[in-house]
């Protein structure tokens, strides 16, 4: 069922939702957008498709220099269609290539990149302000309510049982080693967790949702019902102030 979302009610509403890979986080982020009537935002696509840019051309991306020298030159461009998200660079739709292994086995290093991550946190802040004009938008990621839009009015931070994240990231890619699965996970939490600009973390006031136990349509549900009670909530503070 989707349900447009009510201006009056979450008009302007940044849903900001933080987790571990295989959490559920992405199906999650575009099923809340669809069912309100938002937009949608995928960062973790954004840093696969610097990825995939670096790949192409060449760069070491163990190199942490030779990347940040070629951050500023993919032309990227996010599409915000919770239905059929996309992602373009220099004009090219990569959506597929950028979920490749070799994309998966890079991606880390790349991501750890200060200038990579100042140049896609300036792209993601102002798609989240277009998208204010209108009735809102989900973004997903690793560090959005503690980096690009901590004043976020829902933050969740949602996570899953290792073995379930495994097995569910597994399925997507069509493999049955669910153990290297789990172990590869595991190494980029590491990764992304102690990394020195904008590590993994919950941020402040954020929802912790564990997926484990939960159904797809159970999880939205709950995440639905947290941007009703934001919105219910800044109904009564602007009353209050008018009173």
């Amino acid at each position: 069922m989707t349900t447009t979302a009510d201006p009056s009610r979450h008009g302007g509403v940044v849903v900001a939702i933080d987790g571990t890979s295989g959490s559920g986080k992405s199906s999650t982020s575009r099923g809340v957008a669809s069912r309100l009537g938002l937009r949608y935002l995928d960062t973790g696509a954004m840093f696969r498709a610097v990825t995939w840019w670096m790949l192409q051309h060449g760069v070491d991306v163990h190199d942490a220099a030779a990347v940040a020298a070629r951050s500023g030159a993919p032309e990227l461009v996010s599409g915000t269609d919770p239905e059929a998200p996309t992602i373009t660079l220099d004009g090219a739709d990569v959506s597929a290539e950028i979920r490749s292994e070799a994309v998966n086995a890079a991606v880390s290093p790349v991501s750890t990149v200060p200038a990579v991550r100042a140049r896609l946190l300036e792209l993601q802040r102002a798609v989240i302000a277009d998208a204010l004009a209108g009735p809102g938008i989900v973004v997903e990621g690793r560090d959005i309510g503690s980096v690009v839009w901590p004043q976020a009015e829902v933050k969740l931070y949602v996570t899953a049982d290792p073995s379930a994240r495994a097995a569910r990231r597994a399925s997507e890619a069509g493999s049955t080693d669910v153990t290297a699965t789990q172990a590869s996970l595991e190494a980029r939490d590491r990764i992304d967790s102690s990394r020195r600009t904008a590590p993994l973390v919950a941020a402040d006031g954020a929802v912790h949702l564990d997926t484990t136990a939960f159904t797809l349509d159970e999880v939205i549900d709950q995440v639905v019902a947290l941007v009703g009670r934001a919105g219910a909530d800044r109904a009564r503070a602007g009353q209050e102030q008018r009173a």
